[in-house]
């Protein structure tokens, strides 16, 4: 009998699939990396087990310990599923902006959900940054997750994410392009790939109001570069240590718009029912398309699934409320 022991056993070997119609303008061969099969529906299932059983084996976290985390979603969708499994509590720090479909979806699998103002500074009390760090500092026997800074993020993907593509693209990878966050998808992936081929181009996408880009051009931290924008997932207005801005070629940044506009236009081309960053990793790789030629191979990680936008990019009032559509 073929069975998983338990439901973490089904994290990862995502597929592969070959985009069609709305990459037809690039000349490569363009595979996504459906990260949506996890069983947490988010590329976030890896990293997160794997900070939780690294915290495991060097004490961090013990039986009966709450888990704390500041999180947009995906990865609290993730730290829930270990959650469960192993026995811990879980209370997950957010924000405003996110859709409420993910807080629905945290709280059906039985994580305490915190929801913070996001347009306020990170070092502001009230900042979904300040507010997870000060409830695990109150709250007696827990352990505070920080996947922007915990080294295990970005080792999730160099053990397992990174292979994975490098094995179903059979070495024959030539660009890797995806939205980055907290840093840990880009860098981990982008390791590997570097090790494996160095000429591997690795491409991050960016959202305006976002710092990265600059930073990576200029090694300048422009606050001025810092405003609310719309786009979940990708950005930021802090620099977290898991980003390694020496495997990352370039930065590419896509309008909230557009990133909205790719999101829907890809579920109803390619039949990939998609989160909101997906939608600006695809509109990324297009703006980029002078880079490649026929004989590339370019893989782009879709992060999430559709369903956690219900509410929002999938929604034609929001839509039209945002200007995304007329």
């Amino acid at each position: 009998m073929k069975y998983a022991e338990n439901i973490l056993q089904t994290i990862g070997n995502t597929p592969l699939v070959k985009l069609n119609k709305i990459t037809i303008e690039v000349d490569a061969l363009v595979l996504a990396k459906v990260e949506s099969f996890n069983p947490g529906n988010s590329t976030k299932d890896r990293m997160a087990v794997k900070m939780i059983e690294d915290a495991e084996t060097d004490g961090r976290l013990k039986p009966g310990f709450t888990i704390v985390e500041g999180t947009s979603g995906n990865t609290g969708m993730g730290l829930a599923l270990a959650a469960i499994v192993k026995g811990y509590k879980l209370i997950c720090v957010s924000t405003d902006k996110q859709s409420k479909e993910k807080f629905d979806v945290l709280k059906g699998v039985g994580a305490e959900v915190v929801v913070c103002p996001t347009d306020v500074a990170p070092e502001d009390p009230r900042s979904y940054y300040s507010t997870s760090k000060r409830i695990a500092k109150e709250t007696p026997n827990s352990w505070y997750v920080n996947q922007y800074d915990n080294p295990s993020n970005s080792l999730a993907h160099y053990e397992q994410t990174g292979p994975e593509i490098w094995n179903q693209t059979d070495g024959k990878i030539t660009h890797f392009v995806v939205g980055v966050g907290t840093g840990g998808t880009i860098s981990g992936v982008g390791r590997f790939l570097k090790e494996k081929n160095p000429e591997i181009k690795i491409w991050g996408i960016d959202t305006y109001g976002s710092v990265f880009k600059k930073y990576h051009e200029t090694g300048i931290f422009d606050e001025n570069e810092i405003y609310p924008y719309v786009t979940e997932g990708i950005g930021e207005d802090i620099l977290p240590e898991n980003v390694d801005f020496s495997v990352i070629d370039a930065f590419e940044k896509v309008t909230d718009k557009d990133a909205a506009v790719y999101t829907r236009k890809m579920a109803l081309e390619e039949g990939i029912f998609a989160g909101n960053s997906c939608g600006a990793a695809i509109k990324g790789l297009i703006q980029l398309k002078d880079n490649f030629s026929s004989e590339d191979v370019v893989v782009v990680l879709l992060h999430d699934s559709g369903s956690r936008y219900i509410g929002k990019v999938y929604n034609d009032d929001w839509m039209r409320d945002k200007k995304f559509i007329d």
